[in-house]
């Protein structure tokens, strides 16, 4: 069996402390950058492989922090995903990621096991019905969380969403200075302090215009592209149909250009869609997405 290297192996090689090996392993500020860059290379090439366990048993610091989110496949949250892998690596920790897909349960069981390891934290984007009890529990155990996207209505945690209600008026606004005064609005849920938000942001903005909304026009319910698609012939077939649509995020308004484009309409001509998230895919489609962010 080949023999264990030590920090200690590293210190006598370059004439360093220890502690200097310890701190620059794990790229503590406190020691200089050459020679953090120097000691990293030797353990590299003498083949030293960080103990991350033996680490957090010293420092009380697991180096780990947990990510849950609806679900990854969601471009808006694989976007946020990368800022956060970047904003770790600053630091030389590492993510645990969980796809919750609304399951409170599948939540539930992600945190725990996030308490078990001694994660130092999770971001969340919390499950539809998420109670405030369920956050707090975590912070009460030891596991600081942040939430992103949705908030939880007596969760006292650091919260980060944008104005949802304030996006939603400005795309609505868009439609109503080009001249649409049957503007309908898909996509979302009530569920959410998002869906809630952004479709409160469509409401003021039609009402301060003085335009009707008809309960038809209002098609909840899609989240993705597949759901904005088959919401087009919904869409195509209300009575007196709407001249544009203000969607719930970038996902619902491309499947819905989509589908407006397969009825043989032109999008954008036709029929004004805005989105919601600034997705780079909004920029490349076939038809450019108006959308907010």
């Amino acid at each position: 069996m080949a023999q264990k290297i030590k920090l200690s192996t590293i210190a006598d090689a370059l004439n360093v402390s220890t502690a200097t090996v310890s701190l620059a392993l794990r790229d503590s500020p406190l020691v200089a950058e050459a020679t953090r860059v120097r000691i990293k290379e030797h353990a590299q090439a003498i083949g030293y492989i960080y103990n991350r366990r033996a680490a957090s048993l010293r420092t009380s610091r697991s180096g780990i922090v947990g990510v849950v989110v609806h679900d990854i496949m969601n471009p808006f949250f694989a976007e946020i995903l990368r800022s956060i892998e970047k904003e770790l690596d600053r630091s030389r920790q590492t993510f645990l990621l969980s796809n919750h897909y609304d399951d409170l349960e599948k939540q539930r069981t992600f945190i725990d096991t996030l308490l078990q390891l001694g994660a130092d934290g999770v971001i969340m984007s919390p499950a539809i019905g998420t109670p405030a009890g369920d956050v707090m529990m975590a912070e009460e155990n030891g596991l600081p969380v942040v939430l992103i996207a949705r908030s939880v209505p007596g969760a006292d945690v650091p919260v980060f969403r944008g104005d949802d209600a304030y996006g939603i008026g400005l795309a609505t606004n868009h439609l109503i200075s080009l001249g649409h005064r049957r503007i309908a609005m898909i996509g979302g849920t009530d569920q959410t302090s998002t869906g809630r938000d952004r479709f409160r942001g469509y409401v003021v903005a039609m009402e301060k215009a003085g335009l009707p909304m008809r309960p038809e026009w209002r098609l909840p319910g899609p989240r993705v592209k597949q759901a904005g698609f088959e919401a087009a012939q919904e869409f195509l077939a209300l009575k007196d149909k709407p001249t544009a649509a203000v969607c719930w995020n970038d996902l619902v308004a491309i499947g819905l250009m989509n589908g407006i484009a397969r009825a043989g309409l032109v999008p954008g001509v036709d029929i004004s869609v805005t989105g919601y998230d600034d997705l780079e895919e909004a920029a490349i489609a076939t038809t450019a997405l108006t959308t907010v962010w």
